[in-house]
């Protein structure tokens, strides 16, 4: 936040539409914002807007009702939040269990906007279209036109708030840089560099650790994906998840010999511990306390995360140092621009969901975000050559963009430059990142795609080549069972329908685009 006096914000309901109304204002510090109602021509100021929210959380734990921030928020807004925080471990399962209830909370966040159950609900007219209501919120017209586009539906309409995102900046690989130093080696910039780097940290130990303890590449599988090692596979395939497009046709990866390329490297990865050999069964935050513990050498994750292992490892190792890849074999993804979205459930009337609206543009504002991201200059965070630092009083108060900051955030290219408390130069070294990856990136070009065959049948296909992979993998199956998988694919008959069905609307799309 800057130094500049705060301005306090009311939601208050107009005739036409309803907007957020700046009220007076104060010097910055907690709780000095003025809740008056400024432009009203004094007019007695509404009762506080309940509102029902659920959605994640990445920080140790969640804010409670009576935090500073959430309190500060609910002043300048006039609302009540009533903010239901899940884990990020198990948010889709309770999200699934919410949806099918039907006691939906005001705004909720489906953090997979194209899962069958959230493509049903939206064919049934469960969540509020917003497709033209919101363009009468200026920042959230911020957002990228990807960003929008990439979460239309079917129909090609928006049903949600996208949880913006960059587009650049997102799943990559981090390595240890002071170790490739202390062994002389270079930053990989292809995966047989990834290997003998792997190699190099398993048998000459930079660290000195015990034998059993270094963890080359650091990685666990989802139930039913590749989760940390779905880039790699993308590295090999050159392309974003399951679909690449060949010569204007969207192709299922896993009919490409370049799967096969990289079962082959994961099998040899997995026979020479070079990865957990447990790593089917691993949870992600086993995987964070490998990587935080100093035992890591590589691991998949956005590029603002390295900072955050970076920092607990310099409290005893001042020239740790986790470095951001730019490209392996020249490869690099590009996001949709968005983690999900916010709807609003058909039960809320027309005129809260205005307001819900509102409230979310003023979170996507620059005072906004800034205080759900940043809070209280001088007591959250200091302002050092432009750059926010956060202090101590940030983490006690929990105010983070793992946080709040999962619900209000305005849109900004190098969000995934930035983590709390990074230094200037690790934030510079991480824009310029993101810049060389925005000359290569690649997107998906299946998302939000839909095929009937696919919501109906695209899981349990989904699963079946997983689980494959990974006994391939671990040497349960062998690569002629994978060969012979494949020859049984390419015949699916559901799998040549989700093709035909998916390439039917990629270039209805294409055609759209160029019209």
């Amino acid at each position: 936040m800057s130094k500049e006096r705060n301005k306090g914000l009311s939601l208050l309901g107009l005739a036409t539409a309803f907007v957020l109304v700046a009220s007076a204002c104060s010097n910055g510090k907690a709780g000095g914002s003025d809740t008056g109602t400024a432009g009203t021509g004094g007019a007695k100021q509404e009762a506080p807007l309940k509102v029902s929210i659920m959605t994640t959380y990445y920080t140790p734990e969640p804010p409670g009702p009576d935090n500073v921030i959430v309190k500060e928020f609910e002043k300048r807004t006039n609302t009540d939040l009533d903010i239901t925080w899940v884990s990020s471990n198990n948010y889709r399962d309770k999200l699934s269990v919410t949806l099918a209830s039907g006691d939906i909370p005001d705004l909720v966040l489906l953090d997979d906007p194209f899962n069958a159950q959230v493509r049903t609900m939206v064919a049934q007219g469960a969540f509020w279209d917003i497709t033209d209501v919101r363009k009468d919120y200026p920042n959230l017209m911020k957002f990228p036109d990807a960003t929008w586009n990439n979460q239309k539906q079917r129909d090609g309409k928006n049903y949600g708030v996208p949880r913006v995102r960059p587009v650049e900046g997102g799943s990559g690989f981090i390595i240890r840089e002071d170790w490739l130093k202390k062994l002389n080696l270079p930053v990989p910039q292809t995966t047989e560099d990834l290997y003998t780097a792997l190699k190099a940290f398993k048998e000459k130990n930079p660290d000195g650790l015990k034998p059993t303890e270094v963890v080359p590449f650091a990685g666990a599988t989802a139930s039913d994906h590749l989760n940390n090692f779905i880039h790699l596979q993308n590295v090999f395939t050159g392309t974003h998840w399951h679909w690449k497009a060949i010569n204007n046709e969207l192709v299922r990866v896993d009919l490409l010999p370049e799967v096969r390329e990289f079962i082959v490297y994961m099998k040899r990865l997995y026979d020479e511990k070079l990865i957990p050999s447990d790593f089917a069964v691993l949870k992600g935050s086993q995987v964070s306390d490998m990587v935080k513990g100093g035992k890591a050498g590589v691991y998949e994750n956005i590029v603002e995360n390295s900072w955050e292992p970076t920092e607990i490892l310099r409290k005893t190792n001042p020239d740790a140092t986790f470095l951001p890849l730019v490209s392996l074999n020249g490869f690099a993804s590009k996001d949709n621009g968005s983690f999900g979205m916010f709807a609003i459930p058909k039960k809320v009337s027309e005129e809260k969901m205005k307001k819900l609206i509102a409230l979310l543009d003023y979170g996507a504002s620059e005072e906004g975000s800034d205080l759900a991201n940043y809070g209280f200059e001088g007591v959250h965070h200091t302002v050092e050559n432009g750059i926010k630092v956060s202090t101590e009083q940030a983490k006690k108060d929990i105010v983070a963009q793992q946080a709040l900051g999962q619900i209000f955030l305005k849109y900004d290219k190098y969000l995934r430059a930035w983590r709390a408390g990074i230094p200037n130069d690790l934030y510079e070294r991480n824009k310029k990142i993101i810049d060389m990856r925005e000359k290569i990136s690649v997107p998906d070009p299946s998302t939000g795609l839909y095929s009937e065959t696919n919501l109906k049948k695209g899981g349990e296909l989904d699963k079946k080549i997983f689980d494959l992979k990974v006994k391939v993998i671990m040497g349960v199956k062998s690569l002629e069972d994978w060969d012979q998988f494949v020859k049984e694919l390419k015949a699916n008959p559901d799998l040549i329908k989700i093709t035909e069905e998916l390439n039917e609307a990629y270039k209805a799309r294409n055609s759209k685009a160029k019209g």
